[in-house]
C-alpha cells in the first residue's frame, strides 16, 4: 500500500491509498475531487473507497464528485455522523474495520474537533514497519483540532487513545499548520530542546515549501503539547496539575494566539 499525499485547496491534505498489485485505490478526506482524479489517472487506479474521517466540508467535499466518475465505490465514514456526509454507505463505530490493500484498518472513535469524529489506524505489517495513522483534526503536526462539538475532557480521551499507539506511527494529518503550531508551543514549553530542534528543522522546511506532514506519532508525544498535559512543565505553564483542566488551559490559549 503506497501512501499519496495530495495538497488542496488552502492548507489540506487528502491522501490517496495505492494498491498496485491490483490497480485500486482509496482516497481519505476528499476535500475537492478534481486532484484525485488526476493522480489516480497518472497511476491507472480506480477508485474502490473514501474514508471520511468527519463531516466537515474542507473532509468531504470531493466525495459525490468521486462517486460520480467512480459509481462503485463505497463511502466510509461515523455511525454517529449518519446524515452529515454525502454518500455515506457504511457507518462505523470504535473497533470496526475497513479492508484495502490486504491491510486492515482499525476504527478510533475520537470525539471532540467534532462529535462524531474517527480515526483509521493501519498496524505495521512487521516489527520493522511503521503503521499509519489517518486521524483527520484530531491530531496535528504539533497539535490538536479546535473543539467544535466536543468537550475537553472528550479530546483527552481521544488523544490519550492515539497517544498509546506505538511511537514509530505516522501521524496523516489533514492541515499543513505545523509552523503555526509550534510557535505556540514554544510558548508553553520553551525550553524543551525537542520542540526547540523540531521548530528550527520545520522552520527550514517551510521556507523551501516542503511538507511536513506525515509526522511520527514518538516525535509528538516530546513536542506537542496537546498530548503532554499530564507533564510538569506543561502543567506549571497554565498552572494546573488537573489533566483536563489542563489541556483545556492550553486549548484556550492557542485558540487565542
Amino acid at each position: 500500500m503506497q501512501i499519496y499525499r495530495i495538497p488542496a485547496l488552502s492548507d489540506n491534505y487528502i491522501f490517496v491509498l495505492h494498491d498496485e498489485a491490483n490497480a485500486t485505490a482509496a482516497v481519505v478526506d476528499p476535500a475537492e475531487a478534481k486532484p484525485v482524479v488526476a493522480l489516480l489517472d497518472s497511476l491507472g487506479a480506480q477508485l474502490v473507497a473514501i474514508f471520511n474521517t468527519h463531516h466537515h466540508g474542507d473532509h468531504v467535499g470531493g466525495n459525490l464528485a468521486l462517486r460520480d466518475r467512480f459509481p462503485d465505490i463505497t463511502i466510509y465514514g461515523s455511525g454517529a455522523d449518519a446524515g452529515r456526509i454525502p454518500g455515506q454507505r457504511v457507518f462505523l463505530d470504535e473497533g470496526s474495520r475497513v479492508e484495502f490493500g490486504g491491510r486492515s484498518a482499525e476504527i478510533i472513535f475520537v470525539p471532540g474537533h467534532t462529535r462524531a469524529h474517527i480515526a483509521y489506524y493501519f498496524p505495521p505489517v512487521t516489527p520493522d514497519d511503521t503503521g499509519e495513522l489517518f486521524c483527520g483534526d484530531t491530531l496535528f503536526a504539533g497539535g490538536c483540532g479546535r473543539l467544535f462539538e466536543g468537550t475537553p475532557a472528550q479530546m483527552v480521551s481521544s488523544l490519550g487513545k492515539l497517544r498509546a499507539l506505538p511511537d514509530s506511527t505516522r501521524v496523516w494529518c489533514a492541515h499543513e499548520y505545523t509552523l503555526k503550531n509550534l510557535e505556540f508551543a514554544l510558548t508553553i514549553e520553551g525550553e524543551n530542546p525537542h520542540l526547540r530542534q523540531r521548530y528550527a528543522e520545520v522552520q527550514s522546511a517551510r521556507e523551501y515549501h516542503q511538507a511536513t506532514v506525515p509526522s511520527l506519532l514518538g516525535l509528538e508525544k516530546l513536542t506537542n503539547p496537546f498530548l503532554r498535559w499530564d507533564h510538569p512543565a506543561v502543567q506549571k505553564a497554565v498552572n494546573s496539575t488537573d489533566p483536563i483542566q489542563t489541556f483545556a488551559r492550553v486549548r484556550g490559549r492557542k485558540d487565542m494566539f
